[in-house]
């Protein structure tokens, strides 16, 4: 299978640059799995496409301030961080601009000195090991000095960061929001409690896997970036009885898909675990668990374009995005949704 088909042609007009006002006021297609038939209504409708007894899966991370700007202490040049996965005693996995500049052993200063650190080494494709040095408490500091990380394709800026969170959002750790949540309010999630849908929380701290261009021409070659997930008993127990129950397990966003797809054992039951997940879902993959799927609308060649490509089959979702461009879809993290749906 070629990353080139999974090309689709998007005119840069339809890229999203800014939130809706109203979360919950975003296009939504709803595509039929089976039959590749679609529906188009908005976001408000959702919950007319759910079940009682489904269950909803959401991912609670919560994005930090991932972005910072700051120089090389010994010849003043711009340096920009981007911090991808925390380890032990101060020390983050990063991507570095310039990364050239950023040798094992290079200092760096942030906010005037507020922040310092140092160059430990080069990891994997091209990441920095970086130790950081302060005073205090480090997320006050980056709360201070750091930006929401938006990816480069936003080029307007955010004027209120909490619309880059989703309304649940709890714990701290990714430097990329699960955008398919960003369409829910807390009243139409209490509104979907109210139908009688289960709610089960997984975490999965959002890093560049996901994003990640597929830079080999066959797919299979492609090496996903590792991020870190959880799994409660308590959500591992509402998702496993929801199945046992015959009703389906509909994801919010790739994220918590590619969480519950890892945490299942190969009998189809979700375990409670934690650890690095680099999970690649792409056509050919059976789906363990997941039954639905709300996600927005993806980049293409994307390994996300491929999960979904995985869940619906590669040709109904190239005709539905097809549909969405030529019915002038907004598209990516701020854009409009797609809810992937079979009638189980």
């Amino acid at each position: 299978m070629k990353t080139a088909d999974f090309y689709y042609d998007l005119p840069e007009e339809l890229i999203a640059q800014d939130p809706l006002t109203d979360r919950a006021s975003s296009k939504l297609m709803v595509l039929n799995k089976e039959t590749g038939e679609k529906t188009h209504t908005d976001f408000h409708h959702i919950i007319d496409y759910l079940h009682e007894g489904d269950c909803l899966v959401i991912n609670d991370t919560k994005v930090i301030p991932a972005r910072l700007i700051g120089e090389r202490e010994e010849t003043g040049g711009k340096v920009e961080v981007l911090l991808l996965k925390r380890k032990e005693n101060n020390i983050w996995e990063t991507l570095v601009k310039p990364g050239k500049k950023a040798r094992p052993g290079v200092r760096l200063s942030f906010g005037n000195g507020l922040l310092k650190a140092q160059v430990l080494e080069v990891v994997e494709e091209g990441n920095r090991l970086i130790q950081f040095e302060y005073d205090g408490i480090f997320e006050e500091i980056l709360d201070q000095l750091g930006q929401m990380p938006l990816p480069p394709y936003i080029t307007h800026e955010l004027k209120d960061k909490n619309r880059y969170q989703t309304v649940y959002a709890k714990y701290e750790g990714s430097a990329a929001a699960p955008t398919a949540g960003l369409h829910f309010t807390k009243e139409l999630l209490e509104d979907i409690k109210k139908k009688g849908i289960r709610i089960a929380h997984v975490t999965l701290h959002v890093g560049l896997g996901t994003f990640r261009p597929v830079k080999v021409d066959d797919v299979a070659n492609h090496h996903m970036h590792t991020e870190y997930y959880r799994v409660t008993k308590e959500a591992a127990d509402i998702i496993n009885d929801t199945k046992k129950k015959g009703n389906r397990v509909i994801c919010v966003g790739t994220t918590s898909c590619r969480t519950i797809e890892s945490a299942a054992n190969e009998q189809g039951i979700v375990e409670a675990k934690e650890g690095d997940t680099s999970i690649f879902i792409y056509p050919g993959y059976q789906f363990k668990v997941l039954d639905c799927l709300i996600t927005n609308f993806h980049l293409p060649e994307s390994t996300l374009l491929m999960l979904v490509s995985a869940l619906a089959g590669k040709e109904n979702i190239m005709a539905a995005y097809k549909e969405a461009v030529e019915m002038k879809y907004r598209f990516f993290s701020f854009g409009d949704a797609m809810f992937i749906q079979s009638e189980k």
